[in-house]
């Protein structure tokens, strides 16, 4: 983990990870009909979705036997849920389901510098990373290059860190922007 020279750490919110049960064409209206917690609309999704409790996730299963397990707040979790989706499939008349490239797609982080942001003069100091329409969102859109991340920045100080497929990029890219966000940082009116 990088020097974190803030002593801020940002907090992981959600992990996307893919994985494929490598088992053939699934039955979908029969796994939204036998599972719990599962529901199926084909006309909104051609994919069940499925909740489970511990860890707290959500599933969407696809006919091809690809999953897309969000919700986790740690690699692990994701993993552990991801085994569990897999799991439940098999119990339900798969028996040839394998769990087989599970790879995490992106983790979200968010954290708080605590010292409201000029983001106007960001924008302009930074602009070959830098998006700010404040009539379209109201945060800063900066595209870091190194690692490849992108971190909206609320005039607030609050900060949320997408697009990292591993943790300590997700920390190297707040320790990167936190001296910058330190310059913008608004003067308190006395």
């Amino acid at each position: 983990m990088a020097d974190h020279s803030s002593a801020i750490i940002p907090t992981l919110q959600n992990i996307a990870a893919t994985l494929s049960l490598n088992c053939g064409k699934l039955d979908l209206k029969a796994i939204a009909l036998k599972a719990r917690n599962a529901e199926y609309n084909p006309k909104r999704l051609p994919a069940v979705i499925m909740r489970i409790r511990e860890p707290k996730t959500t599933a969407l299963i696809f006919a091809t036997g690809k999953i897309v397990c969000t919700g986790a707040k740690s690699e692990h979790d994701s993993k552990l849920a991801a085994r569990k989706y897999a799991r439940i499939v098999q119990k339900l008349g798969y028996p040839g389901v394998k769990f087989k490239d599970f790879k995490i797609q992106n983790i979200v982080a968010s954290c708080d510098v605590k010292f409201p942001i000029r983001l106007e003069g960001l924008a302009i100091a930074h602009s070959a990373f830098s998006s700010y329409e404040p009539e379209i969102f109201p945060g800063l859109v900066y595209r870091m290059k190194k690692p490849k991340i992108v971190l909206l920045v609320f005039a607030s100080g609050k900060i949320v860190i997408t697009g990292a497929k591993v943790r300590d990029d997700t920390y190297a890219a707040f320790d990167n922007i936190y001296p910058v966000l330190t310059q913008f940082r608004k003067k308190s009116r006395q």
